[in-house]
């Protein structure tokens, strides 16, 4: 099993940064792909951004557009999110996930664990 819980969640202006994290523990973290996705109210959950184990490849959502960057410490079983120029449109619950197994990383039924949550509010 692997447990993940998400923090660096708040209230930004916009234009603003803020850098999520998510921490795991559990089975080995190192050979898992791990994605960050987020859910706005009355919305399904989007894909923002993933990597594979190796961090040899980076995939993110279309409207990422160059402004949010995923990176992972396998040394402190962690990986992050660093949102830039965050815009209204980007507030949601943000949601860290590990997969087990290899496939498309965008799609959220890849993922076998989720963390709770972590809320990002952009004040226009």
């Amino acid at each position: 099993q692997v447990q993940l819980v998400e923090s660096g969640g708040g209230l930004v202006q916009e234009g603003g940064s803020l850098r999520l994290s998510c921490a795991a523990s559990g089975r080995t973290f190192n050979n898992y792909p791990m994605g960050w996705f987020r859910q706005a109210p009355g919305k399904e959950r989007e894909f923002v951004a993933a990597m594979s184990w190796s961090s040899g490849s980076l995939y993110y959502g279309d409207f990422v557009a160059g402004r949010f960057t995923i990176s992972r410490d396998n040394a402190k079983n962690t990986v992050y999110l660093q949102m830039n120029s965050l815009k209204p449109e980007d507030t949601a619950v943000y949601y860290c996930a590990a997969s087990a197994r290899g496939g498309q990383l965008s799609s959220r039924y890849l993922y076998d664990y989720w963390g709770q949550g972590t809320q990002v509010t952009v004040s226009s």
